[in-house]
Order: structure tokens, then C-alpha cells, then sequence
């Protein structure tokens, strides 16, 4: 009994142990934050993501744990939203930079979203990477919570929620890239060179 006790004990204390690790990992991220990313609230603990499917174009179902090992940034949006509009392109550079380092972008048209509608927005505004996913009945977001759009969640690599945000943000800002590269571990990509446009 003695002997179960102590396991237990030490179960408990390494399990506890592991949390200050990821809450310090999350905590260098979240002071990275600046402009309009100081809206993304990072969690204290990680939270379940929905197990609920969206689609492909062609109809094929997905969930989000076919992304498991990605830092996952979800975007749920719609194509008569004006901010989800605004931001997108910010989340295509985002996406484009960031996608070979475990990057995914993952936009979700919720709700009332004619293909043809997408499919239209993605031409007229240069969007190059970023997938087109449909969550048609919006019964996905509803599961994850989301009242309004834009709204953006960060799933971590083990699938689950770690910070999310209401409203559009400037995404492809130094302090998005700085974030992002936080949580991927990896070297954040050197700033823009103004100059050379100017020319």
C-alpha cells in the first residue's frame, strides 16, 4: 500500500512538473506580443480542441487531429466578413514564410460560404497557400466556442487549444512572426527591407 502511495506521489509530482515547462515556453510568446496581437489570450492551462470534422473543396472530411505534430493557427472566417477579408492575405504571408518550419494555416469558412464565393476571394486577393476548408453547417465552430469572426486559435503540436483571439490581427507583423517563431522554435525571419522597394 505504502509502495502505491509513493508511486502515485511521484506520478503526481512529475506530472506537475511538466507544466511549468510548457506555461514558461507559452509565457515567452505571449510577451512577444504587440500592436494588434496583444488580443491573443494565451491560456493557462491547454484546453480540448473539437473532435468534430470540416471539409475539403471536394468534400473530404477532416478533423483536427489530422494535424497532430503542427503548430496549428486556426482561422475561423466567412467571405461576407470585412476584418476575416482584411487579414487574410496577412495569413497567406504568414503561411508562406512559416509552412516549411511546422507552420499550418488553417482558414475555415463557417457557415453560409459558396464555394464559388471562396474560391473568388482567394483569386481577387492573391491568397497563394493557404488551404480552403469548409465548415458549411458552422457546427464545428460552435463546438470550439466561436460567437463572432474573425476568430484565431493556436493548436499546439499535441492537438490542443493554446491561445486564441477575436478579431483580425495584422498576422505577418514582427510581432505575429516573433510569436509564431517562439512556439516553433525557430529563427524569426529578418525584418522586410523597406529601401529596396523604394527603388
Amino acid at each position: 500500500m505504502l509502495k502505491k502511495l509513493i508511486a502515485a506521489t511521484l506520478y503526481t509530482a512529475l506530472s506537475l512538473g511538466a507544466i511549468p515547462a510548457t506555461a514558461t515556453d507559452l509565457s515567452a510568446a505571449a510577451a512577444l506580443r504587440e500592436g494588434t496581437l496583444q488580443k491573443l489570450g494565451f491560456h493557462d492551462a491547454p484546453k480540448d480542441v473539437s473532435p468534430l470534422p470540416f471539409t475539403t473543396t471536394d468534400g473530404v472530411e477532416e478533423t483536427l487531429a489530422d494535424y497532430d505534430g503542427k503548430l496549428v493557427l486556426l482561422n475561423f472566417w466567412a467571405t461576407w466578413c470585412a476584418p476575416c477579408r482584411k487579414e487574410m492575405p496577412a495569413l497567406d504571408q504568414l503561411s508562406a514564410a512559416y509552412g516549411d518550419q511546422g507552420l499550418v494555416v488553417l482558414p475555415v469558412a463557417t457557415g453560409h460560404n459558396p464555394l464559388p464565393a471562396i474560391r473568388s476571394f482567394y483569386e481577387k486577393a492573391g491568397i497563394e497557400t493557404l488551404p480552403m476548408r469548409i465548415d458549411a453547417k458552422g457546427a464545428m465552430a460552435r463546438d470550439m466556442g466561436v460567437l463572432g469572426l474573425p476568430v484565431t486559435i493556436l493548436i499546439s503540436p499535441e492537438g490542443k487549444e493554446i491561445a486564441r483571439m477575436t478579431g483580425d490581427a495584422e498576422w505577418f507583423s514582427p510581432s505575429a512572426q516573433a510569436i509564431i517563431a517562439e512556439l516553433l522554435n525557430v529563427t524569426p525571419l529578418p525584418p522586410a527591407d523597406d529601401s529596396a522597394e523604394s527603388h
